[in-house]
């Protein structure tokens, strides 16, 4: 297990995937600092028999950092903040959490 948390560290600590941010709890007060990973994947939606694509926006944190993150809870990135919209999700291992997010 903790060659797997190194390497997770040494991911989010790259400057070319991981990125500083605040995680603000209920929206609220000065905020945690940590290193997240922004995804921006895009999601098949099905109506019926028609089917949309839509861009989402997934953020990626580290349970040690930010085991209490919930909906409703806002993360700010640079000048962009982002509400988290739905319960996380955790990996298998239960090392990373991965958060829906909307941009407010």
């Amino acid at each position: 297990m903790e060659a797997f948390r190194a390497a997770l560290d040494v991911l989010f600590a790259d400057p070319n995937l991981g990125e500083h941010a605040l995680w603000q709890a209920g929206g609220v007060g000065p905020g945690v600092a940590v290193r997240v990973i922004r995804r921006r994947p895009d999601a098949v939606v099905e109506f019926g028999a028609s089917r949309a694509l839509m861009a989402t926006v997934l953020i990626d944190l580290r349970r040690t950092e930010a085991a209490a993150i919930d909906e409703g809870d806002l993360v700010v990135l640079g000048a962009e903040v982002f509400k988290i919209i739905g319960s996380p999700a955790s990996d298998p291992m239960g090392l990373v959490l991965t958060c829906e997010a909307v941009k407010v």
